[in-house]
C-alpha cells in the first residue's frame, strides 16, 4: 500500500526528492521564526500595558569636587620602576629597551 502511494507522486524517483526537502525544511525554520517574532511582539504589548506609569523622581546634583591639587609623588623612582618592569614583562622585552617619556598621576 505504502509502495502505491510514492508511486503516484510526480517526484518519487526523478531525483527531485532533495530540492524539496531542503524548500520544505527552510519554509519550516522561517514560519517558526516569524511566529516567534509575532508572539514576542504580543506579549511585549501586553505587557507594556500593564506596566505602571511612575512619577519621574528629581534628580539630586553631585556636589562639586574640588580641583586637584598637585601633590608629589612619593617613591616615584620605585614605581617607574615597578611600571616599566611590568611593561617590560608584558611587551616580552627588556627592561633597557623601554624609554618611559611621562608618567603623571590619574
Amino acid at each position: 500500500m505504502f509502495e502505491t502511494f510514492l508511486a503516484k507522486a510526480d517526484f518519487v524517483g526523478t531525483g527531485m526528492e532533495m530540492p524539496y526537502t531542503v524548500l520544505i525544511g527552510i519554509a519550516a525554520v522561517f514560519t517558526g521564526l516569524i511566529c516567534i517574532v509575532l508572539l514576542c511582539k504580543i506579549v511585549g504589548l501586553i505587557c507594556g500595558k500593564t506596566k505602571k506609569e511612575e512619577k519621574p523622581v528629581p534628580a539630586v546634583e553631585a556636589p562639586k569636587v574640588q580641583a586637584a591639587v598637585a601633590e608629589p609623588i612619593e617613591n616615584r623612582q620605585q614605581i617607574i620602576a615597578a611600571v616599566s618592569a611590568a611593561v617590560a614583562e608584558e611587551l616580552g622585552t627588556d627592561v633597557s629597551a623601554i624609554r618611559i617619556l611621562s608618567f603623571k598621576k590619574i
